[in-house]
């Protein structure tokens, strides 16, 4: 990532400051719209929704004794006026209802219903029965009466005008048709609603300037660990693997802490892993090389010296090149994963008896001892010539670290349905920290880089890569100054899977 596109990327602060902005202002919209906007509308409707609770209340009550007493006490006790009306047929012909008083409760001299003449008092109750027997109403009261579609009484003179709600209720009782109507004078809120957006502007500006400090103190808490802590993986990149990260504040910054420092520890043994493997692998190079080079000047420039023997020299080492150069291209391929396994059913038992053979010139010239336990026939299904390879380089690294006795057992077992392969030296055995690191490539206990007996040094490092790649079980059991145990296991097969193949 180039500068500009890192200074595209916005930091924790501004990101921080603006969710907080956002949430605040969304808070403040909707506490301007439900408590400025919307307070007329929920005030009226509560209104509405007393009465409503004080008609059903009435209900209940019509035709009990001291009605008349109990309306009067409601409309004094709620501040309501109250007015019931019996509806009859009139006593001509022509059908109309006639509404004739129950009872009648005024709370104020504000109240439309007491001023209603018949005609409205007619409307509002066919508007009532139109409805389903219940009407809301929100009525202006005027001193001029018109068409329009608001009520308003004439005759009645008042200072201005008001707001009424008004709640009328067909009721039957007894076979008896009544309409209740219930009327309360809204209190105008304009005033308290001028109030309450001057309030409300203080309360925005002040959470605003809460929402900059919090953010500023927030981000700058998140933020400046994680400065530090990037300040100092930069070194990483500049060759400084000393774990020196600290996370303070917050569990998620002291755990990315943690990872980063076991990062640099992990980081900082491979490079140092690098530097020897490359040390060693040019000193491995190096060696052969020179003689390869010694051999052919002299053959050259001295008379006589073209002799068998140092031809045999010349190919020793050239064969030594070649092993070190395959070693390298084997463990390469096996940590990337493009050596592909060719699993077949095979006897380890004669695989390892197989191995043996390769080692006669060393028994014969050098004085080792190298002997082998079987256990009978052990089939197994692997890649032959990898398992081959494990055995080979488990015998080699033995040979090169037995003691003075130049012995080296290899024992075979069989148990619940797998057999083991143990390759054991008398030599000078490995401290018990020391055995996670011995499966490193080139890895040396006493960190002296000797040119080795047998192999090319990256011996265990392959054993393990095949290993793994096969999902075996293996291990070292060592003690110091007793010796080593180099061992595998793999799963037995039935000899019917040899002859399907």
């Amino acid at each position: 990532m180039n500068k500009k596109e890192h200074r595209a990327h916005m930091g924790i602060r501004p990101r921080l400051f603006l969710a907080l902005a956002a949430l605040t202002i969304l808070f403040i919209l909707l506490l301007w719209i439900f408590q400025i906007r919307l307070l007329s509308y929920f005030y009226e409707r509560e209104k509405f929704s007393e009465m409503e609770e004080l008609a059903s209340e009435l209900s209940e009550e019509i035709g009990t004794a001291d009605f008349e007493a109990k309306v009067k006490l409601h409309a004094q006790d709620d501040g309501v006026c109250i007015r019931i009306f019996r509806i009859e047929e009139s006593s001509e012909q022509s059908g109309e209802k006639v509404a004739v008083k129950v009872a009648d409760g005024e709370a104020t001299s504000d109240c439309i219903i007491h001023h209603l003449p018949p005609e409205q008092l007619s409307k509002i109750y066919d508007l009532t029965k139109e409805n389903g027997g219940t009407y809301d109403r929100r009525m202006e009261l005027q001193t001029d009466f018109s068409d329009s579609e608001e009520f308003r009484v004439p005759g009645f003179h008042r200072r201005g005008s008001s707001t009424n709600a008004v709640h009328a209720r067909l009721l039957e009782t007894e076979g008896r048709e009544y309409l209740l109507m219930l009327d309360v004078q809204l209190t105008p809120v304009d005033a308290i609603v001028n109030t309450l957006e001057i309030q409300f502007l203080w309360i925005a500006a002040a959470l605003l300037l809460a929402t900059f400090i919090a953010a500023f103190l927030g981000s700058r808490m998140i933020a400046n660990p994680l400065i530090r802590i990037t300040e100092k993986a930069r070194g990483l990149a500049k060759g400084n693997y000393e774990p020196d990260f600290s996370g303070q504040g917050y569990r998620e910054v002291q755990e990315l802490a943690d990872a980063l420092n076991y990062a640099a520890t992990e980081i900082g043994a491979t490079d140092r892993l690098q530097k020897e493997l490359i040390a060693n692998i040019s000193h491995d190079l190096r060696t052969p090389l020179t003689m390869i080079k010694g051999y052919s000047e002299m053959m050259r420039d001295i008379p006589g010296e073209n002799s068998p023997e140092n031809v045999q020299a010349i190919i020793d080492e050239t064969t030594r090149l070649s092993e070190l150069v395959n070693d390298l291209m084997d463990l390469s391929k096996l940590q990337s994963g493009t050596q592909k396994m060719n699993p077949t059913v095979f006897d380890l038992t004669a695989t390892v008896q197989d191995t043996m053979q390769r080692y006669d010139t060393l028994i014969r010239h050098q004085g080792y001892r190298i002997e082998f336990h079987p256990a009978g026939e052990a089939l197994v299904k692997a890649d032959r010539t990898m398992i081959l390879q494990v055995v080979y380089n488990l015998i080699n690294n033995a040979v090169n670290y037995t003691g003075e006795s130049k012995r080296v057992v290899v024992t075979e077992t069989v148990k619940d349905g797998r057999v083991r392969l143990s390759i054991a030296d008398d030599g000078e055995g490995i401290p018990p920290d020391k055995i996670p690191e011995i499966w490193d490539r080139y890895y040396r206990v006493d960190k002296v880089h000797n040119r080795s007996v047998i192999g090319t040094g990256l011996g265990l490092s392959i054993v393990k890569g095949i290993l793994e790649s096969h999902h075996a079980a293996y291990g070292v059991d060592s003690a110091v100054g007793v010796g080593s145990v180099f061992w595998f296991e793999l799963p037995l097969c039935d000899p019917s899977d040899k002859a399907s193949e």
